[in-house]
């Protein structure tokens, strides 16, 4: 197994657990360690008289310790890693300790049994399915006949006003959109809350905000006349949960992903955490969602941003596919090299196309041959080798470690974004990914 430090702290929970994990990586903390082709252990003195018995299942990346955490991986799970990929030499294979054979041994039952148990196909009540689908519909479409009104509504009276008032008001149709079950378009009525409405150029963005509800909104009326993909991506935006056993139950598309970058959000104690993956052999880009409550486990844990999998995709439908969710997978070591755009006219270019096929499209993952970084009228910007430049966004909070790996030299990048605002996630620095 190997990590690098960048993949072992992406990997905890939160800021505190990874201070506290950096403070844990030292042979002094620890009273044993070890190593075999399954897992990885380590018994770390506490402040109590026994040690607290940390262990990580290194196949599925799956960890437990006996501390009182509630974090997954707790801050022992986060210094054993950080110490072993800091400091391998230190760590001596050896037969697991009973402690770490019990787990595993629990795991890997618990799998099987999983696998082997048989999936009874359960009656369905068509009459009831589709009387709640029918009542869902309805309660949809009044919903949306009001947030219609009420963006012709903002329109005709002007938004001047809405510096005073904005917050309040989209919070308050947010709360009427998840009455109505749009639960999808209460979140873009949240981020329209959120806007910093005394900040120079908020009304090109709330406008943008409101276009999108406002074209979501029609597009639902008219579903029946929607091809399939562009039906599926509206049902989506809206909030209509697409079930994941009926995707898992396709066949999706095999490759070797690289794990580009990282987002998280939390709203309300849910964690919301957005893989941006790249295919090293079909070129293709995906995006899969991981959600957890905080302080709750996760089911399954994605591979470290920078690290490669083997695994087998099923995109989600769409008229320009993006989110996946990973049916299969397994670590592999494979080179991290680049592949991609030449520049910015390449990239405008995928856009143009994925924006004919679905114009309310959101982020998009890119990797682009050379990019250097360049600061003009107080703006950081991206060019290309024509001199083409993309600006940096505002909220860039890893400046200083891109400009310290390019060295003020074009270097392939991959960015997350869209239109003319993006945010740099990893550099090919020395024929290697280096995530930011």
């Amino acid at each position: 197994m190997d990590l690098t430090e960048e993949q072992v702290l992406a990997m905890a929970p939160d800021e505190s657990s990874r201070k506290a994990g950096k403070e844990l990586a030292r042979p002094a903390k620890w009273v044993s360690t070890g190593y075999s082709e399954a897992a990885l252990w380590g018994e770390c003195q506490g402040s109590g008289s026994k040690p607290y018995q940390t262990q990580v299942d290194t196949s599925a990346m799956a960890f437990r310790c006996s501390c009182p955490s509630r974090k997954f991986p707790c801050k022992h799970g986060v210094g054993l890693l950080l110490y072993y990929a800091r400091e391998k030499a230190s760590f001596v294979q050896q037969e697991q300790p009973a402690w770490v054979t019990e787990w595993i041994s629990k795991r890997t039952e618990k799998a099987e049994k999983k696998a082997q148990q048989p999936t009874e196909a359960k009656p369905v009540d068509e009459a009831a399915q589709n009387k709640r689908t029918e009542a869902r519909h309805r309660k949809v479409s009044d919903g949306l006949e009001e947030l219609l009104r009420w963006s012709k509504d903002l329109v005709r009276n002007g938004i001047i006003g809405l510096p005073d008032k904005g917050a309040d008001m989209c919070e308050n149709m947010a709360r009427r959109m998840v009455d109505a079950q749009a639960s999808g378009l209460a979140a873009i009525l949240r981020e329209m809350a959120e806007i910093s409405y005394y900040s120079d150029g908020w009304q090109h963005t709330f406008m943008e905000q409101l276009l999108r509800l406002y074209l979501a909104a029609q597009a639902y009326g008219h579903l029946d006349e929607l091809p399939p993909a562009l039906r599926q991506d509206i049902r989506t935006l809206v909030g209509y949960a697409q079930s994941q056993e009926e995707l898992k139950a396709q066949t999706g598309i095999t490759d070797t992903w690289l794990v580009l970058g990282k987002q998280s959000t939390e709203d309300d104690r849910l964690i919301t955490e957005r893989y941006w993956l790249y295919g090293l052999t079909t070129r293709r880009a995906a995006l899969v969602l991981q959600f957890t409550i905080r302080h709750q486990p996760q089911v399954q844990l994605m591979p470290a941003p920078g690290s490669c999998i083997k695994a087998e995709l099923v995109y989600y439908p769409s008229a320009a596919p993006m989110r996946a969710l990973i049916k299969t997978q397994q670590a592999t070591t494979a080179a991290r090299h680049f592949s991609g755009h030449t520049g910015w006219a390449d990239v405008m270019t995928a856009q143009t196309q994925v924006s004919s096929q679905w114009p309310l499209y959101n982020d998009q993952v890119y990797t682009i041959a050379a990019l250097t970084p360049v600061q003009r009228n107080g703006q950081w910007w991206l060019r290309d080798d024509q001199g083409q430049e993309m600006q940096v966004r505002p909220d860039f909070r890893s400046l200083w470690k891109l400009l310290a790996l390019s060295g003020g030299q074009p270097i392939p990048m991959a960015v997350i974004g869209r239109e003319t605002q993006y945010e740099p996630i990893g550099v090919w620095h020395q024929q290697e990914y280096k995530v930011l």
